[in-house]
């Protein structure tokens, strides 16, 4: 049955329009020829915009056979769902649905570290090596050091609405439920079935009971179109960021 169950997934996918795209690889255009300093620099962009294009484009693949598979659940019974939910969906499911925070997190770990070494092309001898160690990158770091170039608050805007509350909420914090507590099921299922809440203001806490229904596969893939879109404006962001530190590079000869 799951063999069969997956050609029809195959030439559903084949029928179903992809409304994504595919972001671009080597757009960069920093001068061949880089002085010793500006290496890093170049050899950061080319594993960060690699890395964040991947998984940008696989996102939208997994959206793409996600709204697939949503097409062919609608004449399903609960025994044929659960079925393809484990085979096939789960997997696709859980990967895309923590994909808005990788990438929204790749995206703050590179401009933090693009701009900080942009910065040590410009400022030159000012130029101190004080960035925090990776694991301690976050928003405010990228702050730090992007504050000084023009499109950076343009990119952190872009970049914001990536996993934003609403997508949280919607996803009932997918994320962080599945990596730390018990995440919402997708396609079928109850989780969730007691939770304890506390009220912040006094202290006082008590169960709710009941669980939490599972995420359609319908829901889902509206959801990850919207944070599909949300990555390509990101990605557009990004590349002017780039573009502006690229006009402080000045080639150099002797060192590529």
């Amino acid at each position: 049955m799951s063999i069969e169950q997956y050609r029809r997934f195959r030439r559903a996918l084949k029928s179903t329009p992809c409304n994504g795209r595919v972001v671009e690889y080597k757009w960069g255009s920093l001068p061949e020829m880089l002085d010793f300093s500006s290496i890093v620099y170049g050899q950061m962009f080319e594993e960060f915009s690699l890395q964040i294009a991947n998984a940008i484009n696989q996102l939208t693949d997994y959206t793409h056979r996600l709204k697939a598979w949503s097409g062919l659940l609608v004449h399903m019974d609960d025994k044929e769902k659960l079925s393809v939910a484990h085979e096939f969906i789960d997997p696709v499911a859980t990967v895309a649905l923590n994909l808005p925070y990788v990438i929204r997190s790749r995206f703050i770990f590179a401009s933090a570290h693009l701009c900080h070494q942009a910065n040590r092309v410009q400022q030159k001898a000012l130029w101190k090596d004080d960035l925090p160690a990776d694991k301690e990158i976050y928003f405010p770091e990228a702050d730090k050091y992007g504050g000084s170039w023009r499109q950076y608050n343009k990119f952190k805007q872009a970049v914001e609405k990536i996993g934003a509350k609403d997508y949280q909420a919607a996803t009932g914090d997918f994320r962080h439920a599945y990596n730390h507590r018990i995440p919402i099921h997708v396609v079928v299922g109850q989780a969730q079935i007691a939770i304890r809440q506390i009220d912040v203001g006094t202290g006082r806490t008590w169960y709710v009971l009941g669980g939490s229904p599972a995420l359609t596969v319908e829901v889902a893939t509206r959801l990850l179109a919207d944070q599909c879109r949300a990555c390509y404006l990101a990605f557009e962001a990004f590349q002017k960021l780039v573009k502006e530190h690229e006009a402080c590079f000045v080639p150099t000869i002797g060192v590529t």
